[in-house]
């Protein structure tokens, strides 16, 4: 179909595909022509089956609605690299993803110029998965992903159902602001027009989702993005156990180590830091502190019924560090 298309009509294609809305006169500004040559352009986009959509009032324009069938999308050369490579290496936490992916990637393939199927076989012939026990989990409906992108991006109320994590279904209608994937967990930032506050959804406990055909106003998100809002209510969560202790380490360094939320370790000077650790399960917090040493033991509090937990894994580690002394001195022995 494209073959027949001029570069005008081309890069009118191209525009609307990058943005829900274009007023005629951006797009007229835009490639240099007319408000009328505009409208004949987009008169032969919908001769050849191009679903655009005129729009009216003060926000009136042009978009490229959702049709029967799927128009040719225009991508230019980073863009087609970049998908290729998502494809190749498709994300976890949505079910179904991997064999969706080879699907997609082998129709993207079949069309890539020469030089763009070479740069993506040498990113993946020097590039290998590793599958990490840390990165499975729920998994995310595609369906439901997309229903919820394509609201937050539209700012439409949207109504599901949501199970929480108390086994408790019901109806929720929100604001939907923006998804966040926590690996391997998704989320949904929205605003809970029924509690009249920000809240998140863990989008595997979200079924029918159903966008309402009404739009609204973005609100301020209470925080600097939706990653860290994520970040912060998570951190926030209250667990069944804790841990409290100074760590004569940077933040950064602690962080990194203990694979900790931004908001459980907090500086104290360049070479100390504060550290707080929550966790539902004591392993958790056990393996965390394997990766660090700690401050003086005044600084060191939480739920004492994470002690045995503690002392049940140094008593593994002393046995372990045993085992390999005695070992070493067999060896020497027998040399």
């Amino acid at each position: 179909m494209t073959q027949d298309l001029p570069a005008r009509m081309l890069r009118l294609l191209s525009l609307l595909q990058t943005r829900r809305t274009w007023s005629g006169a951006e797009l007229a500004e835009r490639l240099g022509v007319t408000l009328r040559t505009i409208r004949r352009d987009i008169d032969r986009l919908r001769d050849l089956g191009y679903p655009v959509e005129g729009t009216t009032g003060q926000a009136g324009g042009y978009r490229l609605a959702a049709g029967a069938d799927l128009p040719p999308l225009l991508l230019d050369d980073e863009e087609a690299v970049a998908i290729a490579v998502a494809l190749r290496t498709a994300a976890s936490g949505v079910a179904g993803i991997e064999e969706t992916a080879v699907r997609a990637l082998a129709k993207l393939e079949q069309v890539l110029p020469v030089r763009l199927r070479h740069q993506v076989a040498t990113i993946q012939a020097t590039t290998a998965p590793l599958p990490l026990p840390w990165s499975t989990g729920p998994t995310a409906d595609p369906s439901t992903l997309a229903t919820l992108a394509a609201a937050c991006r539209d700012h439409e109320l949207v109504a599901f159902t949501y199970e929480t994590g108390s086994g408790e279904i019901g109806q929720r209608r929100v604001e939907p602001h923006a998804l966040v994937a926590a690996d391997p967990v998704w989320y949904l930032v929205a605003y809970d027009t029924e509690h009249e506050q920000w809240r998140l959804f863990r989008v595997d406990r979200i079924t029918d989702p159903a966008p309402t055909g009404r739009r609204v106003t973005p609100r301020e998100l209470p925080a600097p993005d939706a990653a860290a809002y994520v970040a912060e209510r998570l951190a926030a969560a209250p667990a069944r156990y804790t841990f409290h202790a100074s760590v004569p380490a940077d933040a950064d360094t602690v962080r990194a180590r203990t694979y900790s939320l931004p908001g459980r370790v907090r500086p104290v000077d360049d070479h100390t830091s504060t550290l707080d650790l929550a966790a539902n399960n004591p392993r958790r917090i056990a393996e965390q502190l394997l990766t660090i040493d700690l401050g003086p033991d005044d600084t060191i509090h939480g739920t004492p019924e994470l002690a045995p937990y503690l002392e049940q894994l140094g008593r593994r580690l002393l046995r372990a560090a045993g085992a390999l002394t005695r070992h070493d001195a067999n060896g020497a022995e027998d040399r």
